[in-house]
């Protein structure tokens, strides 16, 4: 099925092997696809057009994924961004700290086909309203569903 609109993900990786991979396949699939090194570089990223969905590793260098999510959530222009922590560590206190921050998912790398991350697209990029934002529920949700995208 052919998406009527630019799907903008914001890949936030350090691996830049494990990063080129997920970018081919995303974009292969027709979403656009800018890829961030580090937390600092993400949040420089979003300054200059806020993406659809963010991917996001957690431990990174200079500046964390979830002191990035942090940030992310605290700005009024951010914090309704759609984010998909990936990452290799599965410890429960980081899965729930994730979460807790707002993350969608949180996806095991070794576990997470670029195939799986690029057919979820669809589903992580509806219009979310996140806690304490009652003025966003009705705000155009339903019309992305009623359309069939």
């Amino acid at each position: 099925m052919e998406q009527s609109d630019e799907v903008r993900v914001l890949l936030v990786e350090d691996d830049t092997a494990l990063a080129e991979m997920y970018r081919l396949k995303l974009e292969k699939d027709g979403y656009t696809v800018q890829v961030a090194g580090d937390g600092e570089q993400a949040l420089s990223a979003l300054v200059q057009q806020l993406p659809d969905l963010i991917f996001l590793d957690i431990r990174l260098p200079r500046m964390d994924g979830l002191t990035f999510l942090e940030r992310l959530r605290a700005s009024e222009n951010t914090k309704n961004v759609p984010v998909v922590i990936v990452s290799n560590y599965s410890e429960q206190e980081l899965v729930s700290r994730g979460l807790q921050l707002g993350a969608l998912d949180y996806l095991i790398k070794s576990q997470t086909t670029p195939g799986q991350l690029s057919q979820g697209i669809s589903g992580w990029t509806r219009p979310y309203a996140f806690v304490g934002d009652p003025e966003d529920e009705d705000g155009g949700a339903r019309t992305d569903v009623a359309s069939g995208g």
